[in-house]
């Protein structure tokens, strides 16, 4: 086989690993897109109901239910799933968004608890901006793996998500609506989801 045989060989199984990871990897944007979707609107109702915001913990259920479910769709895949460097940087990008996300959602948690200043202005800021953090993290991470994929609709998806919903945060102003902004996340989650299962089937 000659060097440019072999290059050939290489190229088309790159790009044939990063399709087959591209299409099933819409199931994956549809659960997360739906997960987010339902914790978004039953943090957002729960908080309206009674007022109050220590709902927001229940975020923090949502990557332990996301992972199990994840983890009985590969389970019930007959072929397993390739590994290759396209997975693992993919897999590496998602895997630091959610280390990100929830450090800093952990050290906000933390900070409105342990902070006993009177001034609760600090309290009010680094708890406010914790939306428009990880709507920006989960952009950027989305459009990420369309960078990585070479996948348009992940990749506007993630612009979508990042600098629109730090505009609309900045726009509609903190408070329960806050909790609407990952609402749409999920749902933009949720319809990039249906475009690629769409693109590749």
């Amino acid at each position: 086989m000659t060097p440019q045989e072999s290059l050939r060989l290489i190229t088309e199984t790159m790009n044939n690993n990063r399709l087959d990871i591209i299409r099933r990897s819409g199931k994956h944007f549809l659960l997360w897109g739906a997960l987010l979707t339902f914790f978004s609107l039953l943090v957002y109702a729960l908080w309206k109901i009674t007022d109050n915001a220590a709902w927001n913990n229940l975020w923090f259920a949502m990557p332990v239910i996301g992972f199990l479910l994840a983890r009985l769709m590969e389970g019930k895949e007959k072929e397993p799933r390739p590994q290759n460097t396209i997975s693992r940087i993919v897999g590496g990008i998602w895997g630091t968004f959610g280390i990100f996300a929830c450090l800093i959602s952990l050290f906000t948690v933390l900070y409105t608890l342990l902070d006993k200043s009177d001034n609760p202005i600090g309290q009010i800021v680094v708890g406010a901006s914790l939306t428009a953090q990880i709507v920006l993290l989960f952009g950027m991470a989305e459009a990420a793996s369309g960078i990585a994929l070479k996948n348009w609709a992940i990749r506007i998806a993630g612009f979508v998500t990042g600098i629109g919903g730090v505009i609309l945060y900045y726009v509609t102003g903190v408070g329960k609506e806050q909790m609407l902004l990952f609402t749409l996340a999920g749902i933009v989650l949720f319809v990039t989801g249906l475009i690629v299962r769409n693109q590749h089937k």
